[in-house]
Parts: structure tokens; C-alpha cells; sequence
């Protein structure tokens, strides 16, 4: 998980600990004290007039806007994305990790008549919205919520204003979100998500809250927050509507015989006929349905990929993603890893494995934000940085089996 240090600084507390501060904040929760960057509050007069022609009422616009600043972090934030240079074994042993596979199948235990209910109204499969849900909130855990996400208004007023090749497509999506506001749906104190405003369980942008969200639990608004109803029925309603996913198919299988195999779509039957099977030796349920090869490395997996992994492909444009997400949720509903392993891969670490690691490296000196058998950005850096330390090379902030090993030596 990626820890923000932004609720922990000095003057943060500082401010917590003065009532009349903390006063101000609740009066107006987007006011800074510092003054506005030259220019905001031009902009910000010229997009009232272009808000309120949308629809924003004046109530709106003074409530969130008002006494708005921009969240100036979201800059370095777009630059700084982490880039760890992942191969795409690490890729999905970090993505389909013993952590979330645990929590994954207490989360569908929790949820059963849920996702039912879900795979009745839209025949979108259990496994896929599980590995949504849990790669993108880790299962809607209230600290992500709590501890790594921002107000989004400030961070899209400040992409907005000063963000130049997309500026028109955070403006658009800077009134969408006044808009939820608009309908009573949500409340600008609520609306706390990415540097790039995603929230809540499945990390919706406000355009997709606006025309993709419903009410799955009747409860008279939409919400990506709380309950996980709302969130994880519109998801399949996304998957369905914008993916053009195929109700009852799964998302494809890991194959074999896949040498020389030719591309292009062919149903599962014209593969079989071409002496391509299953991995797994099991027959292809739905021969007629129709799939794609891919080999994403020489000497590794092969797949045969349906329509339905495309779908999920819609939701974050990476076959990488794609394919974590797919196998993370077989994995949850009990299947194994992939028969053939990736050139130079590793098996993944076990939870107490990863926690072991967390420790061994805060113990070190490098700080993992928790030891939690999470691996985010935290733990991923604190690696890097003792990878570089000790000489071992690629530094590519990888916590597998080599790194324990070395940290246990340190021991």
C-alpha cells in the first residue's frame, strides 16, 4: 500500500490541535492556508461561468468552490508515478499475492448473496469483480479510504486549472463531480480518492459515478462508498455496458500446444482442432465461443483469451492488468497458479513470508509503511533502497525469494 504522510506532518497536527484552525477546516474543508498560486482564482471566475451554464447551482458552486485551493501535489504526483521496471512474473506475483487471495475469499464469504445477485442480473463471474475490488481498494479496506486518499476536489480543480494537454478532460470531469454534489448523492467531504479523483471500492472517475453508477441497494443514492453493493453491481454494469463483456463465458484458459499456432480469433473448437488444449487437461466448456492466442514471453504461459478478458482489459488498458486481475480471481475461487512458469520467474512469497520481509527491512533502517503482507509503493521502495545498498542487482524493488534470503543472512 502506498502510505501518504500528508495527515501525519507538523503542521497538519498543528493545525488539528488548534480549534479555531480545525473550525475553519470543517467552516471550509478545501481552504489552505496558504494563498492562492497567481492565476487560480482568474481561472477559477472564469469556470464558475462555465459550471453554472451545466448546471452547478450557486448553492453548489459556493459550498465545494468557494474557498477552494488547488492541491498542488497532484503535479508531482503525475510525474512521479512509481516505475519499477516490473517483469510481468513479478508484475502479477506482486498483484495475485497470498495476501489477497486470503482476504479475497473471506471478502466473498462476506458478500455471497451479493455476487449471486450480481451474476444473476449481469452474468459477470464472482472471481473477476472480487480481483477488481481487491486490487483497487484492497476489498474496500477504511484505511486505504482513511490513509492514502486525498480530497478530489482540490486535485481536480488543480489538474483543471493548470494541467494543459488534458485540460478540457479534468474540467468535464471537475463538473461531473460538482454534479454528484449537485444530486445530494455524495458530500464534497466524502469525495476522497486518488491524485486523480477514483473512488471508493472500485476506484470510479466521476464521470463513470454519473453514468454507470445505480443503486444496487436501494438505499435512494449512488455511491461508490460504504456498502460495496452500489460500487460492485454498477462495475459489472461497466464491464457489460463499456467492455461488451459476454455474460456466462469465462475469461479464457492457459493453453498448450501454442507453438506456430496462428493469430486471429477462432472458436475454442478450431483451436482444439489445431491441437491446442488446456493446460490443465479439462475440455473447453463453451467450444463455440470464440478466443485469441497470447504468449506475453517466449518460453512462458500461452492463453487463449475471450472477450471477457478484454472487458477487464476496458477498465485499465494493460494485458498485464488484464491478466492479473483474470488470474487473481481464479486463484480466489480455488484454482492453481499457471502450469507453465515465465523464463526466470520465482514463486511468489507466502503472506508470512512478506511480512517476515516487511519487518526484517524496518528492523534494517528501511521503512515498508506496515507489515501487513501488503506490498505497495512503500514496501517496493524501502526494497529498492536496500537492494542499492547492498549491491544487489538489478535494483528493481522486487521483495521475492532473494531478497528474504539475503535480509535473513543480515539476520
Amino acid at each position: 500500500m502506498t502510505r501518504s504522510d500528508s495527515l501525519n506532518s507538523p503542521t497538519r497536527r498543528a493545525l488539528l490541535r488548534s480549534g479555531l484552525a480545525a473550525g475553519a477546516l470543517l467552516a471550509h474543508p478545501f481552504a489552505a492556508t496558504a494563498a492562492a498560486p497567481p492565476g487560480f482564482d482568474q481561472w477559477r471566475d472564469g469556470f464558475r461561468a462555465r459550471a453554472l451554464a451545466k448546471g452547478i447551482s450557486e448553492a453548489t458552486w459556493t459550498r465545494v468552490m468557494g474557498h477552494i485551493e488547488p492541491d498542488m501535489s497532484v503535479f508531482k504526483q503525475m510525474r512521479n508515478q512509481p516505475e519499477f521496471n516490473e517483469q510481468i512474473w513479478q508484475y502479477i506475483n506482486r498483484r495475485v499475492s497470498d495476501w489477497r487471495i486470503i482476504a479475497g475469499k473471506e471478502a466473498l464469504k462476506k458478500n455471497e448473496a451479493l455476487f449471486a445477485r450480481i451474476e444473476r442480473d449481469y452474468g459477470v463471474e464472482r472471481g473477476t469483480l472480487l480481483a477488481l475490488w481487491g486490487v483497487e481498494s484492497a476489498f474496500g479496506d477504511p484505511l486505504v479510504q482513511q490513509n492514502h486518499m486525498r480530497p478530489v476536489f482540490p486535485a481536480l480543480a488543480a489538474l483543471a486549472w493548470n494541467e494543459p494537454r488534458r485540460r478540457a478532460y479534468w474540467e468535464t470531469e471537475l463538473i461531473n463531480a460538482l454534479k454528484i454534489v449537485d444530486r445530494g448523492w455524495s458530500t464534497p467531504e466524502e469525495m476522497r480518492g486518488s491524485w486523480a479523483g477514483a473512488m471508493g471500492h472500485t476506484q470510479w472517475m466521476p464521470e463513470v459515478w454519473l453514468n454507470v453508477g445505480m443503486d444496487y441497494d436501494g438505499d435512494g443514492k449512488i455511491s461508490p462508498f460504504g456498502k460495496p453493493d452500489d460500487a460492485l453491481g454498477s462495475t459489472a454494469r461497466y464491464l457489460i455496458n463499456r467492455g461488451k463483456y459476454h455474460r456466462g463465458e469465462h475469461w479464457g484458459y492457459e493453453v498448450r500446444g501454442a507453438s506456430g499456432a496462428s493469430s486471429g480469433s477462432r472458436t475454442y473448437a478450431a483451436w482444439s482442432s489445431a491441437g491446442v488444449t488446456r493446460a490443465d487437461g479439462q475440455a473447453f466448456p463453451q467450444p463455440n465461443a470464440s478466443a485469441q492466442m497470447w504468449i506475453p514471453v517466449p518460453g512462458g504461459p500461452a492463453f487463449l483469451l475471450g472477450p471477457n478478458f478484454y472487458a477487464v482489459r476496458s477498465y485499465n488498458p494493460s494485458m498485464n492488468y488484464a491478466l492479473a486481475i483474470c488470474h487473481l480471481g481464479d486463484r480466489i475461487l480455488g484454482a492453481p497458479p499457471f502450469i507453465q512458469p515465465f523464463p526466470g520467474s520465482e514463486r511468489a512469497l507466502t503472506l508470512a513470508e512478506v511480512q517476515e520481509m516487511q519487518t526484517r527491512l524496518t528492523r534494517a533502517g528501511f521503512d515498508t509503511g506496515g507489515t501487513d503482507g501488503r506490498v505497495g509503493n512503500d514496501t517496493m521502495q524501502a526494497i529498492r533502497d536496500y537492494q542499492t545498498k547492498m549491491g544487489l542487482l538489478p535494483a528493481d524493488g522486487y521483495g521475492g525469494l532473494k531478497v528474504l534470503a539475503r535480509l535473513r543472512q543480515g539476520s
